[in-house]
């Protein structure tokens, strides 16, 4: 935990430091905590809600770095369909995933259980964000309606991270 704590501080305050990046910083934050693989490994939910606060206390404007949020968010979940789309179940014998098979399962009952709507709904539980675009891929979810909720819940999820602490920042004048 305090690994992650550090990391988290260094983060932010590189974007402190470099206000001109932080719609990039958002953009790979997002990427990285929405990409099947990577997530697994890259955990940056709480640097993306930490960004909120700064970008308003720093007069850094709101829409380009949620804009980039959604951008990474979406890009990382289409990558992942992507890959489970072309490998199938392939993807379960890849590493890391081989080594969570437990989550895989859970990422699949989940699938099954709400259809297109798990994918809008998986953003916002880390431990299925990592598997339910690769699952929806595996299980060939039309890709056009797989784009349409992917975009979606990654514009809802961006705003919910970031939204409350630069709101609250705005709102106590900071």
């Amino acid at each position: 935990m305090i690994e992650l704590e550090a990391y988290a501080r260094e983060a932010l305050a590189f974007v402190e430091a470099h206000a001109h990046w932080a719609p990039y910083i958002a953009f790979a934050l997002a990427f990285g905590e929405s990409f099947a693989v990577l997530s697994l490994l890259f955990p940056a939910t709480i640097v993306l809600i930490g960004l909120g606060p700064i970008i308003e206390a720093g007069g850094i404007p709101f829409l380009p770095v949620w804009a980039g949020a959604v951008v990474g968010a979406s890009l990382g979940d289409a990558i992942s369909y992507w890959i489970g789309h072309a490998f199938k179940d392939r993807v379960r014998a890849a590493w890391p995933l081989r080594n969570h098979p437990a989550a895989m399962a859970r990422g699949e009952r989940f699938f099954h259980r709400f259809g297109s709507s798990s994918v809008f709904l998986g953003r916002f539980f880390g431990p299925l964000r990592a598997f339910v675009p690769l699952i929806a891929g595996m299980f060939a979810m039309p890709h056009f309606l797989f784009q349409m909720v992917n975009i979606a819940s990654a514009m809802a999820w961006a705003l919910l991270l970031l939204a409350p602490g630069a709101a609250a920042v705005k709102a106590l004048g900071w």
